[in-house]
């Protein structure tokens, strides 16, 4: 499906302003899932963009909001390069978070090609603690998490604020996000009675969906990818 892409410049709740990438069909049709894509802490670089494009060509309208806009924006470090991101990372709030995320929700319930209510999210590493959080605030449809570092403790605690079913995929070989630490996520959400599906790749390690980082594993990104599109699928046909 041919796409157009753009950046976009969005001013959030604290007068701060936020760019944006975003990608979506030509068609204009207004029948379109909107979904809202969350970066590594490397930024919004040419994986999260081409994630964001990935989901254009399948029709939905995709928002990848630059969540270091506040300490640097429009930054995008190497893979390598972890230091360089720590003051950034460090600098994040909750409450800053989901003010970059109801700027951007708000911007896909106001394109017209957005079907109204059709709205899901996806994260990858700090993304996916952002994505988490994005369903604690906002009425998804689906969320997806991919190896979500920060949940626990920090956002666990939420579960209950959970508006639709998440999807989690861990890496058996990350040496970040322990086993301890997604069987807390689990018990959570098993507390709180919220619908979810967990996934531990047991080949797999921390970054293994993306395809420019050195942990990169094709077979497991690819199953992954499968189950995520059917999921958001799933959720969206309700």
């Amino acid at each position: 499906m041919p796409i157009n892409h753009q950046y976009i410049e969005l001013e959030v709740e604290d007068h701060s302003s936020m760019r944006a990438y975003t990608a979506l069909p030509e068609d204009n049709s207004g029948s379109h899932a909107g979904i809202l894509v969350f970066q590594e802490a490397f930024g919004v670089n040419g994986y999260i963009r081409d994630i964001a494009n990935r989901f254009a060509t399948l029709g939905y309208v995709a928002i990848a909001p630059e969540l270091f806009h506040r300490t640097q924006p429009g930054l995008e470090a190497a893979y390598t390069d972890f230091e360089s991101i720590r003051p950034h990372l460090q600098a994040i709030t909750i409450e800053g978070l989901e003010q970059d995320i109801r700027a951007s929700f708000k911007w896909l319930q106001s394109n017209h090609a957005v079907k109204p209510g059709d709205m899901v999210s996806i994260g990858f590493c700090m993304g996916g603690r952002v994505s988490y959080l994005a369903n604690c605030i906002l009425p998804l449809k689906a969320a997806v998490s991919f190896y979500g570092a920060g949940i626990s403790p920090e956002l666990s605690g939420r579960a209950g604020e959970l508006h639709a079913p998440m999807l989690f995929f861990w890496g058996g070989l990350d040496q970040h996000i322990t086993r301890d630490i997604t069987q807390h996520i689990v018990k959570s959400l098993e507390e709180a009675g919220k619908p979810f599906i967990n996934v531990d790749i047991s080949y797999a390690d921390h970054g293994f969906f993306c395809n420019e980082r050195a942990s990169y594993q094709p077979e497991a990104a690819k199953e992954a990818w499968a189950l995520t599109l059917a999921f958001l699928q799933n959720k969206l046909n309700g």
